[in-house]
């Protein structure tokens, strides 16, 4: 049942009782009710889109945002969104999401919405719209405990209510909750390997913080976040920071112009990078974009992580 899921979540039939509503779910530091669910959702982002598809929601969307101007789809993905429009490659606009007449947007701060910008909650109710906000992003505007698995659980047992899919929904949760559980069953937690998540640049690196997904991964895999103490999500620190953390292994995120190999090979040529116990070893694992922030593809992360930890030289 695990990795057959997702495979078989694009076919899913939507049951024909209807469900109970109205619902109220929380969304960041809102309640938000639905009278019904949405027929004409927008999602913003690659993994965003894909917690819609493998909730098997397709057919309630009208299109999606915040995909092609970063990232490129792999072969599942093309095939679940074949019929869906792109409305905007990057961060739509409050008329965009107006003018596809759309009923809900699923989205998230810095994750197709930005504080004090244009598309917000606020902004788009006017106009009919309801937004269900990513947990992993609530950080941007709430305190919030740091990065859990069950923030990505919650968020797709919210959007079951939401669409009347709740049954699905447990489910997948249901199904991720034991693989983890499997392949995390014989892990040593005793003595941690510390890991640094490098995402892209090369005057400073962004990186993960404490809030962000990549911590409950690397967590998960049996692993320590070396900036688990950085009180952000995803962002910016120095170079310094990382060399003085000593990572023992290097986790790059994958997607956009800069390949996982370009910035491998960038940290590799580096000779102020030398001692860095990762560099040194070679000790290097690729996570996927989708794979590194909320969504169904974080338990294969945590597999792939688990295994890079666990044959990495110390």
């Amino acid at each position: 049942m695990k990795t057959a899921l997702y495979a078989s979540a694009l076919a899913i039939v939507l049951p024909a009782a209807a469900p109970a509503f109205p619902v109220t779910v929380e969304s960041c530091d809102r309640e938000v009710t639905f009278a019904d669910a949405p027929e004409a959702a927008i999602s913003n982002d690659v993994n965003l889109t894909e917690m819609m598809l493998v909730l098997g929601l397709r057919d309630h969307m009208v299109g999606y945002t915040g995909i092609s101007g970063w990232k490129t789809l792999d072969e599942k993905m093309r095939e679940g969104i074949e019929e869906l429009p792109e409305l905007s490659a990057k961060y739509p606009t409050r008329e965009v999401l107006v003018g596809a007449g759309a009923d809900f947007f699923f989205a998230g701060w810095n994750y197709g919405m930005r504080v004090g910008g244009e598309v917000t909650p606020e902004s788009l109710a006017p106009f009919g719209i309801q937004v269900y906000e990513l947990t992993e992003s609530c950080t941007h505007i709430m305190d919030k405990p740091r990065a859990s698995l069950d923030d990505m659980y919650d968020d797709i047992a919210n959007l079951g209510a939401i669409f009347g899919v709740e049954d699905r929904a447990a489910e997948l949760i249901e199904s991720w909750r034991a693989e983890v559980a499997e392949l995390t069953a014989d892990i040593d937690r005793a003595n941690p390997i510390r890991a640094f998540v490098y995402d892209s640049g090369e005057d400073t690196p962004f990186t993960a913080g404490r809030y962000a997904m990549p911590t409950a991964l690397i967590e998960a895999a049996g692993g320590i976040n070396v900036m688990d103490g950085f009180e952000k999500s995803w962002a910016t620190v120095g170079w310094e920071e990382v060399i003085d953390a000593a990572p023992e292994v290097i986790v790059i995120v994958n997607y956009g112009e800069v390949t996982a190999e370009q910035k491998r090979a960038f940290m590799l040529s580096n000779p102020a990078f030398a001692d860095i116990p990762a560099v040194r070893n070679d000790n290097f694992v690729t996570l996927d974009y989708n794979e590194a922030t909320p969504g169904p593809r974080s338990i294969a992360a945590i597999r792939t992580l688990a295994a890079a930890f666990a044959s990495a030289e110390r």
